[in-house]
């Protein structure tokens, strides 16, 4: 007998309306598959193989157009060392500011926990979650370190901030997982952009490659909480979600995505030109809204979108068509 069937069991007999019961079946899955599939930072990669050995010069360290950066006129004019040096300190970068914004996950996670019912399957999935997680910490850092250590992480008011936004796991969770969200779905749209495109250096890839397969479990995770939780709010609640939706997802996406001002000053990107990455141009624009094709998809199942709402996310640049599934390309969306 599975675990999954060992836990069916353990619940027989008690009656759970269908949609929760399709809710739990769903969590015991996901929780098998953290069993069956998942990764040690330590183990599943060759840290020390020369085929993952980092080195000064090394052209795959060179951006991208999958990229932001890399896609630039700016970037795209300069020498190749130092196309070189500006790709390892973003890699770096982004790693970095991943490894942060996991801990707040982790944090925020935790708080929910502590309240949580005995019985409850989200606390078996939720803590595969959290360990899974606890591994991209060291497996973002240990990159870091070995690429370009020293780099600039999130801005310090972020940092400031995560004591009291991992507290909104505990006392707002709904809208704690709505930011599990604004965070995750930029960093998977651009990692599977970049793998897509071909790649880059084998250890960023091998680093994405880990990164991707277990964040489609924590994004689903965070879709079901929200689609299972959400319609339980009572009207203020939901209506101050519908409200701090689109809030979150811009103010944490540009955390994930857009460089601190240190950063841009390290690698040398001039203000005019940061301005065109993040969010000026039509083509940059174009981006964030790419991102959230999904979310709107779900704010839109959640009820959380209506004329008034739409007006906030016109206003935070990420309004835009609904993907018809999860996951849908983004040329498919628009």
């Amino acid at each position: 007998m599975t675990a999954v069937e060992q836990e069916k069991q353990t619940h027989a007999g008690k009656h759970v309306p269908q949609g929760r019961q399709h809710y739990h079946d769903t969590l015991r899955t996901l929780s098998q598959a953290s069993v069956d599939q998942h990764f040690d930072a330590f183990k599943d990669i060759a840290w020390d193989s020369p085929e993952l050995a980092v080195r000064d010069g090394d052209e795959r360290f060179i951006l991208g157009d999958a990229d932001e950066v890399g896609r630039h006129p700016w970037y795209k004019s300069l020498p190749q060392e130092r196309q070189i040096e500006i790709g390892m300190y973003r890699y770096a970068q982004i790693a970095k500011v991943g490894r942060q914004f996991e801990q707040l996950l982790i944090g925020g996670v935790m708080q929910r926990l502590i309240w949580m019912e005995d019985d409850n399957p989200e606390f078996r999935y939720a803590t595969h979650e959290v360990t899974e997680e606890t591994h991209h910490t060291q497996m973002f850092q240990e990159g870091v370190n070995r690429v370009c250590p020293g780099v600039a992480g999130a801005p310090t008011a972020f940092k400031l901030l995560i004591p009291v936004l991992s507290a909104a796991g505990g006392f707002f969770p709904e809208a704690f997982f709505v930011g599990i969200l604004a965070g995750e779905e930029p960093i998977d749209h651009l990692q599977k952009a970049v793998m897509r495109a071909g790649g880059s250096h084998p250890l960023i890839d091998r680093i994405m490659q880990i990164h991707i397969a277990e964040e489609a479990r924590h994004i689903g995770f965070a879709h079901q909480y929200l689609e299972h939780h959400v319609p339980e709010l009572g009207p203020i609640r939901k209506q101050l979600l519908a409200v701090l939706y689109p809030v979150i997802m811009r103010w944490l996406c540009d955390v994930i995505m857009v460089p601190s001002k240190r950063a841009r000053r390290d690698m040398g990107i001039p203000d005019d030109v940061a301005k065109e990455i993040w969010w000026s141009s039509a083509d940059s624009r174009k981006t964030l809204r790419d991102m959230f094709s999904d979310v709107r998809m779900l704010a839109d199942e959640l009820g959380l979108r209506n004329p008034v709402t739409k007006l906030i996310w016109k206003a935070m640049r990420i309004d835009g068509r609904p993907a018809r599934f999860r996951g849908q390309p983004s040329a498919a969306s628009h």
